[in-house]
C-alpha cells in the first residue's frame, strides 16, 4: 500500500514538473513561408538564441531547431502583429510591424535586428510577366521606381524600418522610352499596403501621371494572390516580395514572373510581446 502511494506521489510530481517544464517553453513566432521562416531562425541563430540543425540554410524550418525550451510558433507573416499576446516574442518583418503600428498596435523598439549581410540580398523588387520584361511600360515602371524621388521618400518617411537598395537613382524617367506612344496608357500593380502601395501612391503615380500614364495600385495582403495574377495577367506587375521568395515561388508553382529591378530592403527583427526584454531567454 505504501510502495503504491509512494508511486502515486512520485507520478503526480513527474505530472507536476512536466506541466511546469511545458509552461515554461518560451514561444516566438516566425512567418511560416518558407523564405523567411528560414530568415527568421537564421536571425535567432546569429544572436545566439536558438541552434539549427546543421545544413540548415535557406529552407531551415522550425523541425531544424535543436534548442529545447523554445517553441517555435509558425503564422502567416502579416498576422504575426495580431498573435502577439498569444506569443512571448516574434520575428517579423518590419514593413509588418509598420502595418501594425499604423492601425494601433502598440510595438516597442526590435530587441534584436538582422545584419544587413542577410537583409540586403532579400531586397524587394518589381515583378512583371516574363513577356513584358522589355516592355517600354515595364522600363518606365522601372525608372519611376529607382529614382531619386523614391529614394528620398523611403528615407524621410521610415527611418531605417524601410532602406533604399538604389545607388544610382533615376530622375524618375527613362531616356530611351517613347513616353508619347504610352500616353493614355493605364497600368495596374498589386502592392502590400506598406510599404509598397504607399510608395507607389505618394511618388510613382505623380511621376507617371506627368507623362500621361496613369498607375493604378492595388492594394493585395494576400501574398499567394499577386504572383498567380501577374502570371494570369490580371495585374501588369506586382510590388511586394523579396527575389528568394519569388524564385521560390516559380520554383514551386511555375509561374511566368520576372523581377525587373530591386528597390528597398526591410530589415527583420525580433520583438517583444509578453516579454519586454531578453532575459526570459538568458540574455
Amino acid at each position: 500500500m505504501k510502495i503504491r502511494k509512494l508511486f502515486a506521489g512520485l507520478l503526480a510530481a513527474l505530472l507536476i514538473v512536466s506541466s511546469f517544464a511545458a509552461l515554461a517553453d518560451i514561444t516566438i513566432g516566425v512567418p511560416n513561408d518558407t523564405t523567411n521562416e528560414a530568415r527568421a531562425l537564421r536571425l535567432l541563430e546569429y544572436n545566439g538564441i536558438i541552434e539549427l540543425a546543421e545544413g540548415a540554410g535557406q529552407t531551415a524550418t522550425k523541425a531544424d531547431v535543436l534548442t529545447e525550451g523554445v517553441e517555435i510558433v509558425e503564422v502567416e507573416a502579416q498576422m504575426l502583429p495580431n498573435v502577439l499576446p498569444d506569443l512571448d516574442y516574434a520575428v517579423m518583418n518590419l514593413n509588418f510591424v509598420l502595418d501594425a503600428v499604423n492601425a494601433g498596435f502598440e510595438i516597442g523598439d526590435a530587441l534584436v535586428l538582422e545584419e544587413e549581410s542577410n537583409y540586403l540580398p532579400n531586397a524587394n523588387v518589381l515583378a512583371v510577366h516574363g513577356d513584358n520584361v522589355d516592355s517600354d511600360l515595364t522600363k518606365a515602371l522601372v525608372a519611376a521606381l529607382r529614382s531619386q524621388q523614391v529614394k528620398d521618400f523611403i528615407e524621410q518617411t521610415y527611418h531605417g524600418a524601410v532602406l533604399s537598395v538604389v545607388d544610382d537613382p533615376t530622375d524618375g524617367y527613362d531616356p530611351d522610352v517613347d513616353y508619347d506612344a504610352l500616353a493614355g496608357t493605364t497600368v495596374v500593380i498589386e502592392a502590400t499596403p506598406t510599404p509598397h502601395s504607399e510608395i507607389l501612391n505618394s511618388v510613382v503615380v505623380d511621376i507617371l501621371a506627368a507623362k500621361g500614364i496613369t498607375l493604378e495600385v492595388v492594394d493585395v495582403s494576400n501574398y499567394t494572390q499577386e504572383n498567380p495574377d501577374v502570371d494570369a495577367g490580371v495585374a501588369f506587375a506586382n510590388y511586394f516580395q523579396h527575389q528568394p521568395y519569388l524564385d521560390d515561388q516559380v520554383s514551386q508553382e511555375g509561374y511566368n514572373v520576372v523581377s525587373v529591378c530591386t528597390v528597398h530592403t526591410e530589415p527583420m527583427g525580433l520583438y517583444g510581446a509578453n516579454q519586454t526584454d531578453l532575459s526570459a531567454l538568458g540574455k
